[in-house]
């Protein structure tokens, strides 16, 4: 099996960078990949995932828009802030409750909080996370995304929620962008183009929320024997927010930022595959259920908590 993985991992590999491959199949083609044949590339995979999920991050940051995003932005701060603090706050407990290894937890949180996979990605990096720890974030979020594309619009339509508001929702209690677009992309225009424009001003969280983790963790650290991997300082969001200023304030360069997002989001998708890949049998069993059952719970904390503040009007835009 070993010998078959040392010319099939990299075929696949290539594969994952085609027009075909979604973010989702690419994870699990990796992990599928590790459990039936192994990864005797697991030292490279685990270097080339950190590294490619710094530079995709980056690259992300081409495609937007400041302006747009951040007047939206600016108009929801309120409960976005509330909405971050709450998911931190109920998955801090969730995961204590629970007894989940503290990497495995914050990634979870932090992708239900802000933006999915991203944020994951984001702060992976920051806190330097195992492959195991960001495969098991990673896949919680890739299933919720899945299921909230057919049960979103069913339960929009169901509570006759207009356009706006179950754009609003769908921004708020969706995990990833591209979920937000495909729930909402059906709905209706007024749904997509809310639910878009707030689910990447809710994207720029990532900034602030991930150099916050940075420092907190080198600096935990500094103090704890116990740690023996050292945090870092998420630099590269600086890149992530650099990128997205040269094509807000220099308009001839959005072409290019275009180009450059289409790559940065192949190279998450070829990421993801790499970090499937150091997901093993024995990690699945050491991992077990738990991991799920806050993902699951913490989303529908956030979803239905969400839900009713758009029904009362409590929140709109």
């Amino acid at each position: 099996m070993k010998t078959i993985a040392h010319y099939i991992l990299p075929l696949l590999a290539l594969f994952s960078l085609s027009p075909w491959i979604s973010s989702g199949t690419a994870l699990l083609m990796g992990i599928l990949t590790s459990i039936i044949f192994g990864n005797p590339y697991n030292i490279q995979t685990k270097k080339l995932g950190h590294t490619f999920l710094s530079l995709a991050v980056m690259g992300l940051g081409a495609g937007m828009n400041l302006r747009i995003i951040g007047t939206v932005g600016l108009a929801g701060i309120g409960y976005t802030i509330v909405g971050i603090v709450s998911a931190f706050f109920f998955g801090n407990i969730l995961g204590k409750i629970l007894k989940i290894e503290k990497n495995t937890s914050l990634l979870i949180t932090v992708g239900t909080a802000i933006c999915g996979g991203s944020a994951i990605a984001a702060v992976a990096s920051v806190v330097r996370a195992r492959s195991h720890e960001v495969s098991v974030a990673l896949g919680i979020v890739f299933m919720l995304n899945a299921l909230a594309l057919f049960i979103f619009p069913w339960i929009g339509h169901y509570l006759n929620l207009s356009e706006a508001q179950f754009g609003l929702w769908s921004a708020l209690a969706i995990h990833d962008t591209s979920s937000v677009v495909g729930a909402t992309l059906h709905y209706g225009p007024q749904a997509l183009e809310v639910g878009t424009t707030v689910k990447l001003a809710r994207a720029l969280w990532i900034i602030p929320v991930a150099m916050l983790i940075g420092i907190v963790r080198s600096r935990n650290q500094k103090s704890s024997v116990a740690e023996n991997q050292k945090g870092k300082r998420p630099w590269f969001i600086l890149g992530f927010l650099l990128a997205a200023a040269l094509v807000t304030f220099f308009p001839s360069l959005q072409p290019a930022g275009h180009n450059i997002e289409i790559i940065a989001k192949k190279l998450m998708i070829l990421t993801l595959f790499l970090i499937g890949t150091n997901l093993t049998k024995e990690t699945i069993k050491s991992v077990g259920i738990k991991p799920f059952i806050q993902g699951i719970a913490l989303w529908s904390i956030m979803a239905i908590g969400t839900l009713s503040a758009v029904t009362l009007n409590l929140i709109n835009i």
